[in-house]
């Protein structure tokens, strides 16, 4: 039965999942997923190692092949060891939560220190916080504010923000993915 829903899913949904030249993923959070046709033109200029492939052939008048379904670069990309500044990366950072009362809706930045007063946009001087938290902390410095911070902000590592990322999976995740998204977390005895 699995072999046959899978046969007739579109193909637009059988995205694979790239990992580096050393079978680590690219990216946990956005998962580092490739279209099906990226992924086939990446097979036939032999860019990639198909590592595992769904139960579906894709065919052509020339060609059939199984579609991959994991493939690993055959030249590895060096990570990012500082990542970028951005307002994605704040709420991964934060864990997509208000640092102040934990909420996860209507996120917006807040300033610690107001630009107002001379604060800067950086990862020191910023954190995730919902609508509601920013309005009432306004252009106040957090000490005259009477709120309270759950963590300060820092300068995140790249493996800070997968750590993060892993909090996050998609909403589907095939079955030959999970040997590789998850196996450098300590398996329980």
């Amino acid at each position: 039965m699995n072999n046959f829903i899978e046969q007739n899913t579109s193909l637009e949904k059988c995205p694979a999942l790239v990992l580096n030249a050393d079978y680590r993923p690219l990216s946990y959070y956005p998962l580092s997923l490739w279209s099906w046709q990226d992924t086939v033109k990446s097979v036939f200029l032999d860019r990639v190692i198909i590592v595992s492939n769904y139960d579906r052939i894709i065919r052509s008048p020339s060609f059939n092949m199984q579609l991959p379904s994991v493939i690993a670069l055959k030249d590895y990309i060096v990570p990012q060891t500082r990542p970028s500044f951005t307002r994605f990366n704040v709420f991964l950072r934060d864990k997509f939560s208000c640092q102040y009362c934990r909420s996860g809706e209507e996120l917006t930045f807040d300033h610690l220190l107001p630009r107002s007063k001379g604060g800067e946009t950086n990862w020191d001087n910023v954190v995730t916080a919902c609508s509601a938290c920013n309005v009432k902390k306004g252009g106040k410095l957090l000490k005259n504010s009477d709120m309270k911070l759950n963590q300060y902000p820092y300068r995140p590592s790249t493996e800070d923000l997968h750590k993060n990322g892993k909090n996050f999976p998609p909403n589907y995740l095939h079955k030959s993915w999970m040997d590789y998204l998850y196996w450098d977390v300590e398996l329980e005895a």
